[in-house]
């Protein structure tokens, strides 16, 4: 069963020429029932950001610790 997030940046970041800020929000739905969006390396949010925003999350070396999180089922 999988769950729902939406993923917030908290603040504006400039890394290695990318830039992220509080408005690229997005919802993500996980392929496994968790309570964290990150626990598989952040596939789902890796894919999503790039798709949506062009935002490289590896690239920006970003982490769960740059982004609020809540559950929306």
């Amino acid at each position: 069963m999988s769950k729902v997030f939406r993923i917030t940046p908290k603040t504006i970041k400039r890394v290695n020429n990318t830039v992220l800020t509080p408005e690229m929000e997005i919802i993500v739905t996980t392929e496994h029932h968790t309570q964290d969006p990150f626990y598989n390396g952040a596939k789902e949010i890796i894919a999503m950001y790039m798709d949506r925003y062009g935002f490289d999350y590896k690239k920006a070396n970003a982490t769960k610790a740059w982004f609020d999180y809540e559950r929306l089922d």
